[in-house]
Parts: structure tokens; C-alpha cells; sequence
């Protein structure tokens, strides 16, 4: 197949690589943060190494007219390009991945720490990308745990191991007495090398691993891999599969919040709606597993579709399990925010004003509750859906309350959703042959999951195979706002505050 060579364009679509303008990299910072400053947002920061050359790409967002661009710049390998983290502080983490991962120094970092673990590399091996040292070498500056000092501060490690089934994460915080003036997280402790396992395995199994990246988000990650792969593949997918599809994605959304209004509730001691939060969302997995097979959605998508039909029986079964849903749902989120126990606690809790929300660039939830009017399935809807209906659900106020009624929202307009496509589920196929993939080629796949955007990047050699692949969940941009939100906190407010975020150490640990 052939591609056109547009200077911006939409999700889903793929774009020569030829096509991506190429500048100089002080130009590079410069047009980005100009981008930036104009209202686009970076979405993902990746390099793609090339013999003795490193090429960088940036993705950005112009949501405001449901437009993608890119912009490329070369520099040698092992050399430097200029950071954009001090200006755009939501590129400071993909930076650090860039330099550990392939070597080229972002000049300037303000905070140029490790950003994951990599132990080939630690034990001297040199077997990754970078040069013989790897990213560990002599010109990362040293960044030892931020410490604050005076009279009565001290200092409180939690972790990284936790009591619980749930990944490693270290979380320093320093303290006066019960305040926290800093929090800083580090994360990257179970570095999993999955996106070179996804690029190294054969193409039907590669769905597979995409679910499989971020446990609760594998509708959202298999959806965006499916996106590029029929980008690539020039595919248009049928009716009745886009509709099964988006019923699945608001299913997956429904459960995460759900669950996380509940675990917020047990966090301060409110009992009923902490213990019936769980049983509903048990009521939407398996609701889920009806649809798709599987309690998480695994095994429902492939590249052009759905791996099997979906009978009418189940859908109105599904119609059915969902109005008695949304009838308890509601009762339960009327007591607890009515509750002033729960309110006490919510309200004015982990604030993160708007203007840090947009300066980390948070996504999702952490952005709507602060004022962000983000919204991937409005601004960059899936190909061949419409865009969301209504504007999201946005607060002002930035703290743990907003993050609550923000989820309570969703929650209510996913299940409208999911009624409305049930009413109107058209007929036919839901699958369509994915033919060979365009060779020299980017695309791009947004998804909106229950965390907020999830950018999945496909890169192809001249023949189509997949040469790179790059994935940025929510999480990794997220994790700083959490931070943001303890400083003035009570200490005891951060089981409260981590709950209200809801991020996945797997998102970052890629």
C-alpha cells in the first residue's frame, strides 16, 4: 500500500516516515515548546537508533482541532540534544528514558535520575543500547534522594516492597512532625523489557502482549495496539466490531472507577460503600467476561476486529446486568458523598491546582478533577467512531473529592454510553482481513483508558515488518502529580491521596 504524506494527522492513520520534518535538535526544543506554548501537548518522546545516528521523535497533540503532528531530529549515538524538561516539564520522564535506553544525553536535565531499573546494566554488561557503560555512565550527574534539612524534619521510606499483592515502588517522603514538605517516588524496580518482547514476537501473538502490558487497562492497551495495526494494515473495521469495541472500553472504564470509589471509601472508614463498591465491580468484570471470555477482556480484540461474534442473547443479558448496576450505583455514591464523615476527609485533600496539572501534562481523571478539559475519545476519537457525545466531566478544585466525583460522572455517562450502543448495535461482520503493513512507516494509536490517554507508537522497516514500538500509559506522566498533591499534606493522608490517583507501577515499568 501507498500513504500520502500529510503534515498533520488523525488517530489512527499512518504517515511515511519520510514525511516527519527533520531539524536541527536547538530547533527541535525550540518548535516543541512553541508547539506547547501554543496548546498542543507531547504525547510521546523516542528515539530510534540508526547505525551511528539516533533519531528522536515527538508526538504531539493539537487537540483543540483533533489533529497529531510529528517532528524528528538526528544527533550521533552517544551524543546529546538539547532538554526540553525545564520548559516542558511533562517530557522530563521520557528524557530519562531516552539517555538510559539509547545513551543521548538531554543537556540541561534538571533531574536526570534513573528512571527504571536496568540490571544487565547494572552488573556492568553493557548488553543494552548506550555504549559499552550504557546509560549508567559517567556523564549522568549524581541525584541521590532530595533531602530537606532543619530543625525537626525527618525522613519516611515506604517500601519498595508492600504488604500486598501489588508491584514495587519507593515513596521518600521528608517531614515536619505529621507535614510532608516532599514526596519523591521511584519507581522501575521490575523493568520488564516488554515492548522489545512485543516487537520480537510474531505477529498474532502480539495482541496478546499488548493486554498484558497494564493488567486492568487490557481493553485500552489491546485496543491501542489493534489502532496501529490497522493503520498499517489499511483496514477499515466493521460496524458492528467498532460498537462491540467501544462497549468493551467503557466496561473495562466502569470497573476500574468503580473499584476505586470503593477502596477510597474503606480509606476513611466508610464502611457500607467500601464493601458494596467491590461486589458491583465484581457485577461489571463479569459482565465483562460475558461479552469478552474474560473477567479483564483479554482474548476479545484482534487486529481488524473481535476474534469471535457476539450473539444478541449476550448483549441483552449484558442490557440487563447493567440496569440493575446503575440503579444500586447510584444508590451507593448518594450515601457516601452525602456522608459528611466522607466529605470531612475528601474535601481539600491532595490538591493539585490546574496550572501544575497542565505543566506535568496529567491525563485522565488527575486532569478533569483539575481543571484540564482532556478527553481522547472527544478530541482524538477511534477511527470510524464518533466523538464522544458530551463535553467530560471536568472540576475545579483539584482534590481528592474532584478525583471521586469525577470517577461517579464517568461512571454514569460510560453506562449511558454502553446503553445507547446496546439500543443501536448494528449488524454484520466484526472482523476484516489486516492486509500487509506499509513499509517506512509511523502510526499512531490513542485510546482514552480508565487512567487517562494511552499513546501506543508503531514504527515499520522498508519491508513492513514492526521495527520499534513504543507505548507512554498515563501512569508515567501521572505519577508526578501524586507527588505534587502530598506537599502540605498529613503524612496519614497518603493511602487516601495514592488511591485517589490510582496509577499503575506496570504502566511505568514497560
Amino acid at each position: 500500500m501507498t500513504l500520502g504524506p500529510p503534515k498533520s494527522f488523525r488517530n489512527g492513520q499512518a504517515v511515511p516516515g519520510a514525511a516527519i520534518p527533520t531539524v536541527a535538535p536547538r530547533a527541535f526544543r525550540d518548535l516543541v515548546i512553541a508547539a506547547c506554548a501554543s496548546g498542543a501537548r507531547v504525547c510521546a518522546l523516542y528515539a530510534l537508533p540508526s547505525g551511528g545516528e539516533v533519531t528522536l521523535h515527538v508526538l504531539l497533540a493539537h487537540d483543540d482541532v483533533g489533529r497529531l503532528s510529528m517532528l524528528a531530529t538526528r544527533t550521533r549515538a552517544g551524543g546529546s540534544f538539547p532538554s526540553m524538561a525545564s520548559a516542558l516539564p511533562s517530557t522530563q520522564a521520557m528524557e530519562r528514558a531516552v539517555f538510559e535506553d539509547h545513551g543521548v544525553l538531554p543537556e540541561g536535565h534538571p533531574w536526570l535520575k534513573p528512571l527504571r531499573r536496568h540490571p544487565a546494566l547494572q552488573a556492568g554488561s553493557g548488553t543494552e543500547p548506550g555504549g559499552p557503560q550504557g546509560p549508567a555512565d559517567a556523564r549522568r550527574p549524581e541525584h541521590p534522594f532530595f533531602r530537606v534539612e532543619g530543625a525537626g524534619v525527618h525522613e519516611v521510606a515506604v517500601g519498595p516492597v508492600h504488604a500486598g499483592v501489588i508491584e514495587p515502588g519507593h515513596f521518600r517522603f521528608q517531614c515536619s512532625g505529621e507535614t510532608v514538605h516532599t514526596l519523591e517516588i521511584h519507581l522501575g524496580y521490575q523493568h520488564r523489557g516488554a515492548l522489545a518482547r512485543l516487537v520480537a514476537a510474531r505477529p498474532a501473538h502480539r495482541t496478546a502482549i499488548a493486554e498484558s502490558l497494564v493488567g486492568d487497562g487490557a481493553i485500552s492497551h489491546g485496543l491501542a495496539y489493534g489502532v496501529v495495526a490497522e493503520a498499517l494494515g489499511g483496514v477499515a473495521v466493521p460496524e458492528r466490531a467498532l460498537a462491540l469495541r467501544q462497549v468493551a472500553l467503557e466496561l473495562e472504564r466502569i470497573s476500574d472507577h468503580v473499584g476505586d470509589f470503593g477502596a477510597l471509601c474503606n480509606d476513611v472508614g466508610y464502611l457500607p460503600a467500601a464493601s458494596w463498591c467491590p461486589r458491583l465491580r465484581g457485577d461489571i468484570q463479569n459482565a465483562l467476561g460475558l461479552l469478552t471470555g474474560h473477567r479483564f477482556g483479554r482474548g476479545f480484540l484482534v487486529p481488524g476486529g473481535l476474534i469471535a461474534p457476539v450473539g444478541d442473547d449476550v448483549l441483552a443479558e449484558l442490557a440487563r446486568v447493567l440496569a440493575t448496576f446503575g440503579r444500586e450505583f447510584t444508590q451507593v455514591v448518594s450515601l457516601a458523598l452525602d456522608a459528611p464523615s466522607v466529605l470531612s476527609r475528601f474535601e481539600g485533600t491532595g490538591v493539585v491546582s490546574q496550572a501544575v496539572a497542565r505543566d506535568l501534562g496529567l491525563l485522565g481523571v488527575a486532569a478533569r478533577a483539575s481543571g484540564c478539559d482532556l478527553d481522547a475519545r472527544r478530541d482524538h476519537p477511534l477511527p470510524g467512531c464518533r466523538p464522544l457525545p458530551s463535553a467530560p466531566s471536568v472540576q475545579a478544585t483539584g482534590d481528592v473529592l474532584a478525583r471521586a466525583r469525577v470517577r461517579v460522572a464517568e461512571t454514569t455517562r460510560s453506562l449511558e454510553r454502553i446503553q445507547a450502543q446496546l439500543a443501536a448495535m448494528p449488524d454484520g461482520p466484526v472482523r476484516a482481513p489486516v492486509g500487509p503493513w506499509a513499509g517506512d512507516a509511523v502510526a499512531v494509536g490513542l485510546v482514552e483508558g480508565s487512567r487517562g490517554q494511552v499513546t501506543h507508537v508503531g514504527i515499520t522497516d522498508a519491508n513492513g515488518g514492526l521495527a520499534a514500538y513504543h507505548v507512554f500509559d498515563p501512569s508515567l506522566l501521572n505519577w508526578p502529580g501524586l507527588a505534587m498533591a502530598l506537599r502540605g499534606q498529613q503524612i496519614s493522608d497518603f493511602p487516601l491521596c495514592n488511591k485517589s490517583f490510582d496509577l499503575s507501577y506496570a504502566g511505568h515499568d514497560l
